[in-house]
């Protein structure tokens, strides 16, 4: 196999602003790996990481422009809730947080129930719970 790991990429304008945010919602770091300019965020089971990166640091290893996030999209994150009470804890911690819901909690195709939001930065984030029971 060719690939050992996946991870993403993020930019941001204050890493230590996203951290926080990310751990208020309940994201974990692997500390190991921070630098000034950068965190180690692990989601879920799989220890997904995502490296948050200072935008001047993540546009010098990119060699692109960064998307205007308040205009356009270039990724949606989506994450995998375990139920609907954890849906709806995840949207309230990240009002709480200061994340914008763009998308309020919802059913939807009557087997999916999830919400959509941007952190700090923009980037868009969608957490579903899918009952693959009640699938067609």
């Amino acid at each position: 196999m060719m690939t050992k790991q996946i991870w993403l990429n993020l930019p941001v304008k204050d890493v230590a602003k996203a951290k926080k945010f990310f751990w208020k919602i309940g994201f974990s770091f692997n500390e190991q790996h921070d630098t000034p300019s950068s965190t180690c965020m692990v989601v879920g089971e799989s220890h997904f990481v995502i490296m948050l990166f200072e935008e001047s640091r993540f546009a010098s290893f990119s060699q692109n422009q960064l998307t205007d996030t308040e205009t356009s999209s270039e990724v949606l994150i989506s994450i995998n809730a375990v139920s609907v009470a954890e849906v709806d804890e995840l949207a309230q911690k990240v009002e709480e947080a200061g994340g914008k819901i763009f998308s309020p909690p919802t059913e939807t195709q009557g087997w999916m129930y999830g919400f959509g939001f941007a952190d700090l930065d923009g980037h868009r984030w969608n957490v579903l719970f899918m009952d693959f029971s009640k699938m067609e």
